[in-house]
Order: C-alpha cells, then sequence, then structure tokens
C-alpha cells in the first residue's frame, strides 16, 4: 500500500496452466482441479474429481461459460453416464453471473497478479497452496443486491449512454 506497482522490462513467461474450479456457493469451498492443457480430456478428469468430492446422494450443478471444451461428445458422453450432473451455460459476456468467476478474481488479486513464477511448477504450487489455504477458511460470497436493483442499474446505465447526444 502507498507503493506504486513496478514491473520488469525483461518479463519473460514461463508457461501457462488451467485451473478448473467448482465453488460450492453455500460454504465457499472450492474444488480445483489443475492440468497443461484445455480440453475435453482434462475438462472430463476435472468432472470426475467433482463426482468423487461431492456426496453421492447431491445433484451437481455446474454454471459454465460457453467454451467449446465444455460441449464436446466426449463430455456429453460422461454426463449421460453421470445423471447427477446438470450442466448450465452463462450467456456470452455474462461471466459475472458465474460466482466461482469472482473467486478466480480473488486468486488473481491476492495471489498471482504481484507474483514471480518462474516456472509452471512453481505457479502451480501457489494455486494449490491458495486452494488449500482457502478450503481451510471457505467463505461463502454474497449478492448484496437484489436482481431488481442490478436491472435498474443496467436500465439507468442504458438510458445515459443511449441520450449521450452521440
Amino acid at each position: 500500500p502507498g507503493v506504486p506497482e513496478r514491473r520488469s522490462h525483461d518479463y519473460i513467461r514461463a508457461g501457462t496452466t488451467t485451473l478448473f474450479a467448482a465453488l460450492e456457493v453455500a460454504t465457499g469451498k472450492v474444488i480445483g482441479s489443475l492440468h497443461r492443457r484445455h480440453r475435453a480430456a482434462e475438462f472430463k478428469k476435472f468432472l470426475a474429481k467433482v463426482d468423487k468430492e461431492v456426496p453421492a446422494g447431491l445433484e451437481v450443478h455446474l454454471i459454465l461459460d460457453n467454451y467449446a471444451t465444455h460441449k464436446t461428445p466426449a463430455v456429453k458422453k460422461w454426463l449421460l453416464s453421470h445423471p447427477r450432473f446438470h450442466l448450465h451455460f452463462t450467456p456470452t459476456s455474462s461471466s459475472w453471473l458465474n460466482l466461482v468467476e469472482r473467486w478466480f478474481a480473488e486468486l488473481t488479486q491476492k495471489k498471482l497478479k504481484r507474483g514471480v513464477h518462474r516456472s509452471v511448477q512453481a505457479l502451480e504450487r501457489d494455486i494449490r497452496a491458495w486452494v488449500a489455504d482457502w478450503n481451510d477458511h471457505p467463505r461463502p460470497f454474497i449478492w448484496t443486491k437484489t436482481a431488481d436493483e442490478i436491472l435498474d442499474k443496467v436500465a439507468s446505465y442504458c438510458q445515459r449512454i443511449s441520450d449521450s447526444g452521440h
């Protein structure tokens, strides 16, 4: 706090990783799964992990974006053999409707943004530590506005930009 953020002129990207995550909205607990690639095969591994970690008697509702990986024939086949899973897709450009995106923002702001990761392994180690620490003291996200308040604000914004005189 109070010190300007600094960035090196010689930043080198050491690689990337994919984090699939499921947020239990009632408790804030997160099930996370790291993968080197972002394909249907990795997504199916994540679904299998969720299947193992969520008690067998519960239905599983996953809120997802419209990424093609979530809709492949292989994933659809997996879902047919796991009928307790229900996928719900957010509209395009509406990721804010999915609370796990809020959790991703926490991870980014509080752990990754100013971090220095000289390897993918270091990045993954930090992400795993963040997930473990989060789950030691999970906290649910609470919507602070009603749907009507949100829609009123959007309508007000639309009115403002349509009356801008341009």
